[in-house]
C-alpha cells in the first residue's frame, strides 16, 4: 500500500521535481550508505581506541603502583632486618645513662635517615608503639592525632598490611600516599615500623591537571572487593563493596558510567570510572561533523539539482512554446536558442517542421476555399432543366387557354427569377433582394399548381438591406411546397433582427419523419430526384457553413400531420449593410 502511495505521488510529480529528486536520491543514497558505514565504523574504533587507552593506562598504573609498594616493602625489610637499626635499638632499652640515651636516639635517627634519603620515592617514617598509642624516631613532623586503625587497609599479610591513598601523616604536606606498617621483632613488644610514600610517588596517579585523569575517576579495591578509596564518594562511598560481583569482569556500566577494571599480581584492583557523557564526547563531535559535512554536501546537491533541471527545463519550455505556436502563423518567428547543441539541433528541426506547417495549413486553406466557392459555384447554376420545361409548357397551355395578359405575367416572373438565379451579380444578396426573388419564385408556383396555398411574409425593415448569401430562403420555401403543403396550404416566413438575425420558415403540411429530415440533409442521392429549382435544403446547410461557420444555427422541427419549422440564427455584421 505505502509503495502504492509513493508510485502515484511520483507519477504525479513534474518532470522538473523528477529530475531533482533522482539527482537527489543518486547523489544522497550513496553518502548515506557510505555515511552510515562510516558512522560505524568510527564508532568502533572510538570505542576500540577509548577502551584500549583505558585498559593501557589502568595497567601503567598497577604497575606504577605495585612499584610503590613494592619499595614500600623493601624499605620496611630493610629497616626491619637490618642489624644495625635492631641493635641501637635494643641498647637504646637497657641503657639508662642520659647522655649515652641521646646518643643512641641519634644514632637510630641517622641510620633512618640514610636509608629515606637514599630513596625519593619514601616520606614520612617513624616507629608506632601500639601498646602506648605512641610514635618515636619520626624523620618528618606528624599530623596529630595519629590513629593507624582509621587508615584505608588495601592488603593484609600476615607480617605487613597496605594502607590505600589517605592523606599524609606528614604535617608540612597535604597529599595522598600510601603507607604500610610492619611489626618489628622487637624484645617481644608490640611495636610497628610506619612508612609513607613520597608526594611525588602519587603524584601522576591522582594529578587532576594530567589529562589522563581529567574525566575519570578512580577507585581502588582490596582483595575482597571493598572500596577503599574513592575519588567519588556520593555514588562509591568507600567501604562498601564494587557493584559487580564477579572479580574476573574487567569492564562494564553502571547506571550513566562505564567502569573498566585491572587487578594487580597483590591481589588488589584500580576501577576506572568514566561517564558515558565523557566517552560519547568525541563521538558526539565526530556526529557533528559529519552532520555540517552532510548539510554541505545536501547543499551542493540541490544547487546541482536545480542547475541540472534548469538546463533540461529551460529547453523544454522553449518547445512547448514552439508546438503551441506550431499552427499560429501569423506568431512572431522565435529564434532563441538554449546554447546546448542538442536541443539548439532540435530546435531547427521544430522551427523548419513549424514553417513547413504553416505553408500546408495557408494552401490547404485556399484549396478549402476555392473548392468551396466552387460548390457554391456548381450548385448556384445547377438549375433543373426539368423546371425550365415544366414553366414553358405551362407558358404554352397559358397562351392557347387565356389572353396575353397572363403568358405576358408569367414570362415577367421568369424573366426576372432566372436573371436573380442565372445573374453574374455575385453570391451575396440583401434580405430584400432574397424577398423579392422569393416572391417572383412563388408567383410562377401560384401560376403552375392547381392547389391553393398562401404565403405570408414578415420581415423586420431594418433587416432589409442586412448582406445574406444568395438562395436561402426560396430552397427552404420549395421545400414546404414539395413534401408539406397541399391545397389550403399555409407558409410563413419571418425575419426579425435582434442580436442575431432570426428566420423562421413555417407551414402547415403533412411534416417529416426524422429519417425524411436527415435525408434532405445528407444523402447525395437526393441530388439524382432534383425538384423545381433543384436548390436543396443540403445547400442551405453548406452555404451557411462556408459563410459563417459555427457562428450560424440551423434547425428543423417536425411534427407528422402539423407541420415543419425551419430555423435559422446568423451573426449580424452591421458594417456589411448594403444600400
Amino acid at each position: 500500500m505505502k509503495l502504492n502511495f509513493i508510485l502515484e505521488r511520483y507519477r504525479q510529480l513534474t518532470f522538473k521535481n523528477r529530475i531533482i529528486t533522482i539527482f537527489m536520491l543518486i547523489i544522497l543514497v550513496p553518502f548515506i550508505c557510505l555515511g552510515l558505514a562510516s558512522l560505524f565504523t568510527i564508532n568502533s574504533i572510538l570505542v576500540n581506541k577509548v577502551e584500549g587507552s583505558i585498559q593501557s593506562n589502568l595497567r601503567q598504573d598497577v604497575l606504577t603502583m605495585e612499584n610503590t609498594l613494592n619499595n614500600l616493602n623493601h624499605v620496611s625489610q630493610q629497616i626491619t632486618f637490618g642489624v644495625g637499626t635492631n641493635k641501637l635499638l635494643e641498647q637504646l632499652q637497657y641503657e639508662t645513662e642520659p647522655f649515652e640515651r641521646i646518643r643512641l636516639r641519634n644514632e637510630i635517627k641517622s641510620e633512618l635517615n640514610v636509608i629515606t634519603f637514599s630513596n625519593p620515592n619514601i616520606g614520612l617514617t617513624m616507629y608506632y608503639f601500639k601498646n602506648t598509642n605512641e610514635y618515636d624516631f619520626e624523620n618528618f613532623p606528624v599530623r596529630d592525632p595519629f590513629k593507624p586503625e582509621q587508615l584505608p587497609v588495601m592488603a593484609i599479610y600476615p607480617e605487613i598490611t597496605y594502607f590505600g591513598p589517605h592523606k599524609s601523616n606528614n604535617r608540612s604536606i597535604n597529599q595522598l600516599v600510601f603507607s604500610t606498617m610492619r611489626k618489628v621483632n622487637w624484645l617481644d613488644q608490640d611495636v610497628y615500623l610506619y612508612i609513607e610514600t613520597g608526594f611525588n610517588a602519587t603524584a601522576k596517579l591522582f594529578d587532576s591537571d594530567n589529562p589522563s585523569n581529567q574525566s575519570r575517576r578512580l577507585l581502588i579495591l582490596d582483595n575482597e572487593g571493598k572500596i577503599t578509596f574513592s575519588q567519588d564518594q556520593e555514588r562509591f562511598p568507600i567501604h562498601s563493596m564494587f557493584p559487580t560481583g564477579n572479580s574476573e569482569i574487567v569492564s562494564g556500566s553502571y547506571g550513566q558510567y562505564i567502569w573498566h577494571k585491572e587487578t594487580s599480581n597483590q591481589g588488589w584492583s584500580i576501577v576506572s570510572i568514566l561517564s558515558k557523557e565523557v566517552l560519547n564526547q568525541e563521538k558526539n563531535q565526530w556526529y557533528f561533523q559529519i552532520t555540517v559535512y552532510f548539510l554541505i554536501f545536501e547543499l551542493t546537491a540541490v544547487i546541482l539539482a536545480l542547475l541540472l533541471s534548469r538546463m533540461v527545463y529551460k529547453p523544454l519550455e522553449k518547445f512547448n512554446m514552439e508546438i503551441k505556436t506550431l499552427v499560429q502563423s501569423n506568431s512572431k518567428e522565435n529564434t532563441d536558442l538554449t546554447n546546448i547543441p542538442e536541443f539548439d539541433f532540435l530546435l531547427f528541426k521544430i522551427r523548419a517542421m513549424k514553417k513547413k506547417i504553416w505553408e500546408l495549413y495557408e494552401e490547404i486553406e485556399q484549396k478549402e476555399m476555392r473548392r468551396a466557392n466552387l460548390e457554391v459555384e456548381t450548385l448556384l447554376y445547377q438549375i433543373n432543366p426539368h423546371f425550365l420545361m415544366n414553366t414553358l409548357d405551362t407558358v404554352h397551355w397559358l397562351a392557347m387557354i387565356n389572353g396575353q395578359e397572363e403568358i405576358d405575367k408569367l414570362a415577367l416572373s421568369l424573366n426576372k427569377l432566372l436573371q436573380y438565379n442565372l445573374g453574374k451579380s455575385g453570391e451575396a444578396t440583401t434580405i430584400g433582394g432574397e424577398i423579392n426573388a422569393l416572391k417572383e419564385y412563388l408567383q410562377l408556383q401560384k401560376i403552375r399548381y392547381d392547389f391553393q396555398f398562401d404565403v405570408d411574409i414578415d420581415v423586420d425593415d431594418d433587416a432589409m438591406r442586412l448582406s445574406i448569401p444568395r438562395f436561402i430562403l426560396q430552397p427552404l420555401v420549395e421545400n414546404a411546397l414539395y413534401h408539406g403543403v397541399s391545397d389550403d396550404g399555409y407558409i410563413h416566413v419571418d425575419i426579425r433582427l435582434n442580436d442575431e438575425l432570426e428566420i423562421t420558415i413555417e407551414d402547415n403540411g403533412a411534416g417529416m419523419l426524422p429519417e425524411k429530415i436527415d435525408q434532405l440533409l445528407h444523402d447525395d442521392s437526393m441530388d439524382s430526384q432534383k425538384v423545381g429549382m433543384g436548390i436543396g435544403m443540403k445547400y442551405v446547410k453548406r452555404i451557411l457553413e462556408a459563410n459563417y461557420g459555427e457562428q450560424a444555427t440551423f434547425h428543423i422541427k417536425s411534427v407528422i400531420g402539423k407541420g415543419t419549422v425551419v430555423s435559422m440564427s446568423l451573426p449580424v455584421l452591421r458594417g456589411e449593410e448594403q444600400l
